[in-house]
């Protein structure tokens, strides 16, 4: 079954995709939380004149992001966080913290799920993790633990 997204689904795609997906999933979950709709000549054509005016909005604001992953990029974030005398922290570090950190110091509002780290964070240092501002635009950024 051939479906629109009308918002980014996890694992799916983004807005304004067309997908194939299960008749089961794409009947009994996405159509009714309008989270999509199926994709039939009628909507595809306006689908087609969605992405035709949004075209150059979509395109600065791919500009526009990617400018901010690259300013991004030569930064170190700096988290707060309670540790033992050993180094080791009090349970641990997560993206919740770190989209607080990128509020704090860098006034970017980031959604906690798309920010995705490499390894898990239970001890003071460095460490890196990845942003996905935007469809293709992911920002690799630096961050250090410190003891609070």
């Amino acid at each position: 079954m051939d479906i629109i997204l009308l918002q980014d689904v996890e694992n799916l795609g983004s807005k304004f995709d067309v997908v194939t997906v299960r008749p089961g999933y794409g009947r009994n979950y996405l159509i009714p939380k309008g989270m999509a709709k199926v994709a039939n000549t009628s909507n595809v054509k306006h689908l087609e004149e969605i992405r035709k005016q949004q075209s150059a909005k979509i395109a600065k604001k791919i500009a526009d992001m990617q400018a901010l992953a690259d300013s991004l990029k030569d930064k170190v974030l700096t988290v707060g966080a309670k540790a033992g005398t050993s180094g080791k922290l009090f349970g641990s570090v997560t993206t919740v913290q770190l989209a607080d950190v990128l509020k704090k110091q860098f006034d970017i509002d980031v959604d906690r799920r798309k920010i995705h780290m490499t390894e898990e964070v239970k001890s003071l240092g460095s460490y890196k993790a990845s942003v996905n501002l935007f469809k293709d635009v992911v920002a690799e950024i630096a961050f250090e633990v410190v003891q609070d």
